[in-house]
């Protein structure tokens, strides 16, 4: 299960919204461990594209340094699929870098966000619950 703060989740959905029509993409950082998101950080898509995304290295550099300062760790990444469902696509399968972390889908398909999260691991998918704290 992965749980976001209400912050973390507006922060994430507004984010892939202001990047329309590319996908947007960030990661997220929690205590070690616990499974809840409670800082977002929106990281640029150096591919500029529409269908595929890679994080800027410098923004991943610098969101992992602040998460470290904090006393939190990076627990997953986020992206936006503009054309299709919350669902990952075998290109996101194979960039998948870590079983442990939380792949977060943001599905702008149909004019409102669905947000849906995985497990990915030896390129089997698994969804998870994603529960946002307080509502």
């Amino acid at each position: 299960m992965l749980r976001l703060a209400p912050d973390v989740h507006r922060q994430m959905v507004g984010h892939c919204l202001d990047r329309v029509p590319e996908e947007a993409c960030g990661l997220l950082a929690g205590p070690p461990g616990a499974g809840t998101a409670e800082v977002c950080y929106p990281v640029k898509n150096v591919d500029e594209s529409a269908r595929t995304y890679t994080l800027d290295s410098l923004g991943f550099l610098r969101a992992d340094r602040d998460a470290d300062e904090r006393g939190l760790e990076v627990i997953g990444v986020f992206h936006s699929h503009t054309h299709t469902d919350a669902y990952p696509s075998p290109t996101d399968v194979d960039k998948a870098p870590d079983p442990g972390w939380h792949y977060v889908l943001v599905s702008l398909r149909h004019g409102e966000a669905v947000v849906r999260s995985y497990r990915i691991e030896d390129g089997n998918v698994a969804e998870e619950p994603v529960v946002v704290e307080g509502l």
